[in-house]
C-alpha cells in the first residue's frame, strides 16, 4: 500500500508551530491517522482511544493518562474520551504560564466532528486548530499541488496549465471508485471494500449514538440519501420514503454531517427579496460510496443512467469542497434558487464579489448561463460566471460566462 500524498499536511505542520493542539476530523478511513503518521516527528507517540486499555485509563484517571503518554502525543479517535480535553487544557496552560513553549504538543483526530467542535469550543478555544478531511481529491490522486479553487479567469488559466486532461468515461471511472485512499493505493475489491465501510461505520460510529435505535432503518435511509446527492433536502419526504418521522430524519443527517459523509449546501440569502427557497441541497462527499449505496453495478451504467446528472454536478461540488478542506479554509459557497424556480448550483462569495458557476455534463452546454441575470438585483459585484463542463478548453461562451473544463478541478 503506497501512500499518496496529502494536500493537508503543510497546512498541519504550521499550524503545530503556533497551536499547542492539532486536530483533523472527517470520515472514517479518509487518512487522518495515516497521513498524520506519516509527517510526525520521530519522538511523537500515538494511541487510538478504540484501544480498550487507553480508553479506560483515559476515562477514569486522564492526569495518569497524560504521564504515561506524555508528548509530542498524536491522540486517534480522541472523541470516544472527550472528557480527555480538560486535562489537556490544564496542561497546555501550565506550560503556557511556565513561559514553556506548548506549540505542538497534542495531533488529535476525530470521526465526529460536530460533537468533537462542541467539546472543543468548550475546552479548547484559542488552543486549537481544526482541520476537515476528506477522502483525496483528483488533485492529489494525480499529484497536482495544492490550490483553492478560485473561479476568477486568472487562477482558472493557471490552474488549467497544471491539469490532467480527461474525457467522460475517465471521470465516471473516478466518480464510480471514489477517494478512499484503501481503493486508490491497493487493488482492493471496490464492493467489497464499500460492503465493509458501510457495515464498519453503522456499528461503530453510528451505533454510538443515541439518536439511532433502529440500525436496519437507518441502513435503508443511508441509501435513501445517497440516491438524492445533488437534491434539496426535503426532510418529511425523506422521513415518509423511509418509514420514520421528520425530527429523526434531522438527528440522522446531523449525524452524516459530522461523521464528514455529507455535505450540506445553504441557499443563498440576501435582505432584499424574500422569493429565495430557503431549503439546502446535500451532496455524498464521496461519489463511490453513494454509487455503492445506489447499487451501480459500474461506471459505464453510471454515466448513461438516470443518476448522472446528480453524480456528476455532486463529484464537482464536492471536488470544490475539498481544495477549501486541503487549504484549511472555510468553504464560503451557496447555490441560489428562487420561487419561479431559477437556479444557479453554486454561487462562490469572496468579500463583496459573487462568482455564479453552472454545472454541466455535456461539452458546449447550450444557454447553461440562462439564469445568471437573477444575480443583477443585488448589491454586489457580479463577477464573469463559468460553466463546469467538459469542454476542451477555457473558452467565452458569452460576454459574461465562460465555459471551463472539469479536468481543473
Amino acid at each position: 500500500m503506497h501512500y499518496i500524498r496529502r494536500h493537508l499536511e503543510e497546512q498541519v505542520r504550521e499550524a503545530s508551530r503556533y497551536y499547542p493542539v492539532v486536530m483533523v476530523c472527517g470520515q472514517r478511513q479518509v487518512g487522518k491517522s495515516t497521513m498524520l503518521n506519516h509527517i510526525c516527528e520521530p519522538e511523537r507517540r500515538y494511541v487510538t482511544l478504540d484501544d480498550g486499555n487507553a480508553r479506560r485509563l483515559a476515562e477514569t484517571d486522564p492526569a495518569l493518562f497524560f504521564e504515561t503518554y506524555g508528548y509530542p502525543l498524536l491522540i486517534d479517535e480522541f472523541q470516544r474520551v472527550p472528557s480527555i480535553l480538560l486535562e489537556m487544557k490544564k496542561i497546555v496552560d501550565l506550560k503556557a504560564l511556565d513561559g514553556e513553549d506548548n506549540s505542538g504538543m497534542y495531533w488529535l483526530t476525530g470521526s465526529q466532528k460536530f460533537r468533537m467542535m462542541q467539546n472543543v469550543s468548550e475546552s479548547l478555544a484559542g488552543r486549537v486548530a481544526v482541520f476537515d478531511m476528506s477522502s483525496l481529491s483528483a488533485a492529489e490522486i494525480e499529484g497536482r499541488p495544492a490550490e483553492v479553487f478560485h473561479p476568477d479567469l486568472k487562477s482558472l488559466r493557471e490552474r488549467l496549465r497544471g491539469s490532467v486532461p480527461k474525457d467522460i468515461h475517465q471521470v465516471y471511472e473516478h466518480i464510480f471508485r471514489g477517494g478512499m485512499p484503501k481503493l486508490r493505493s491497493t487493488d482492493i475489491d471496490r464492493d467489497r471494500y464499500y460492503m465493509d465501510y458501510v457495515n464498519t461505520y453503522i456499528e461503530r460510529d453510528v451505533k454510538d449514538l443515541a439518536q439511532v435505535g433502529k440500525l436496519n432503518a437507518f441502513y435503508d435511509f443511508l441509501v435513501c440519501m445517497a440516491s438524492r446527492t445533488a437534491q434539496e433536502l426535503k426532510y418529511d419526504e425523506i422521513a415518509n420514503t423511509v418509514g420514520v418521522s421528520a425530527p429523526t430524519v434531522k438527528s440522522w443527517v446531523s449525524i452524516l454531517e459530522r461523521s464528514g459523509v455529507l455535505y450540506i449546501l445553504r441557499p443563498y440569502a440576501a435582505n432584499i427579496t424574500k422569493r429565495l427557497v430557503k431549503i439546502p441541497k446535500v451532496y455524498f462527499m464521496d461519489t463511490g460510496l453513494a454509487a455503492y449505496l445506489c447499487r451501480w453495478p459500474s461506471a459505464d451504467t453510471l454515466e448513461r443512467g438516470a443518476m448522472d446528472g446528480a453524480f456528476f454536478e455532486t463529484y464537482v461540488v464536492t471536488e470544490i469542497v475539498k481544495s477549501y478542506f486541503n487549504a484549511g479554509r472555510p468553504a464560503d459557497l451557496y447555490y441560489y434558487r428562487d420561487i419561479d424556480k431559477k437556479e444557479i448550483v453554486l454561487l462562490v462569495q469572496e468579500g463583496d464579489k459573487l462568482y455564479p458557476i453552472e454545472i454541466k455534463k455535456g461539452k458546449e452546454p447550450a444557454h447553461a448561463d440562462r439564469n445568471f441575470h437573477v444575480l443583477e438585483k443585488f448589491p454586489m459585484d457580479i463577477q464573469p460566471g463559468i460553466i463546469l463542463c467538459m469542454s476542451d478548453d477555457l473558452l467565452p461562451y458569452s460576454r459574461n460566462a465562460w465555459y471551463c473544463p472539469v479536468s481543473v478541478l
